[in-house]
């Protein structure tokens, strides 16, 4: 029997127990792995509320796609991964097929990546999502360059942060979005070029004058909504603002006459483009593991729960107070 967690009823985090259910034997092309760590996604807590990109399906139901552990079974059809090997699982399955919120869980084969030596249970649980989604969103589909301008919002989230540093890498400029001054240090400190607080200041009119009118190339947007019309002010010509996160949870307008038919891409993005495409995949998981060897990239991780304060967990997670990523660890 495995602590699992589930909910019986859609709401708040309140909603979640601890069941103790039998894992299981995994299937064709499945695989089954001791979970040591568990890294926290919103896209968990929209799924809980009913409030996701897709629907629940059924109660009870599980949650979770982002986990660290050992592989102690492979089923039929699984090549490249054998028992005893310490892997990291990235979201590319639905929540109501698979959750990794257990001490046990079963996965898809696809869904696994090698974790690197020097990469411990918590970092390998809060590390690919987030650098998946700013590698896949800038580099892969975006194309960003050396020179280039990178603007994200929501920075002081798991993903603003891997952003910062994927810019940094590749040689972008990384500019940073957030709402109050309290975290304006912190992210000078964790690489950001710039800082916008946008409580205090005009976003668009900053970005323009950082980048001496241009623009930046690439805006990554978590929180989409009305909003959008004034990021858009702020691309540069011919340049793209990826909406990968709907915090608002308000409809969003698409710019164009109020704007002057600018030039500009706006697309959606989520990293199951990347997780659920082998060739892509292989090449973030390229990207994002040699930055980890070389320390050149780095989860930031917030703070830490154990699977029974899974519900503290979720609230704060809620809060908007975190910085980084929320890890929940298993076991010993």
């Amino acid at each position: 029997m495995a602590k699992t967690v589930r909910f019986h009823e859609i709401g708040g985090p309140e909603v979640m127990r601890l069941d103790d259910l039998e894992t299981g034997e995994p299937g064709t092309g499945e695989v089954r792995i001791r979970v040591e760590a568990i890294g926290l996604n919103r896209a968990e807590a929209m799924f809980r509320r009913d409030q996701y990109i897709e629907p629940v399906r059924r109660l009870p139901a599980r949650l979770g796609t982002e986990a660290a552990g050992v592989i102690e079974a492979v089923g039929e059809g699984v090549t490249g991964f054998a028992a005893g090997e310490r892997v990291s699982v990235v979201p590319a399955f639905s929540q109501n097929d698979y959750g990794v919120y257990a001490e046990r869980a079963i996965v898809p084969s696809a869904a696994l990546v090698r974790r690197p030596a020097n990469v411990d249970a918590v970092s390998g649980a809060a590390v690919w999502m987030p650098f998946i989604t700013a590698y896949g969103s800038l580099v892969e589909v975006g194309g960003a360059r050396a020179g280039d301008t990178v603007v994200m919002n929501a920075a002081s989230s798991s993903v603003g942060l891997a952003a910062i540093q994927t810019a940094n890498r590749i040689g972008a400029t990384p500019v940073a979005v957030t709402r109050t001054a309290a975290k304006k240090d912190r992210l000078l400190k964790e690489g950001a070029a710039e800082v916008i607080v946008s409580e205090d200041e005009d976003v668009a009119a900053r970005v323009l004058a950082i980048t001496g009118g241009r623009g930046a190339e690439h805006i990554l947007d978590a929180v989409a909504g009305p909003g959008v019309i004034d990021l858009a002010r702020a691309v540069a010509p011919g340049g793209t603002l990826f909406l990968y996160g709907l915090l608002s949870g308000q409809p969003t307008p698409l710019p164009g006459r109020e704007l002057g038919m600018p030039a500009l891409s706006v697309r959606t993005f989520t990293l199951f483009e990347i997780t659920k495409d082998a060739a892509r995949l292989r090449r973030a998981e390229a990207f994002v593991g040699s930055g980890l060897r070389t320390g050149a990239l780095q989860p930031v991780v917030d703070r830490t729960f154990t699977l029974d304060d899974i519900v503290a967990a979720h609230r704060h997670m809620e809060s908007n107070t975190q910085f980084g990523k929320i890890v929940v660890t298993v076991g010993g």
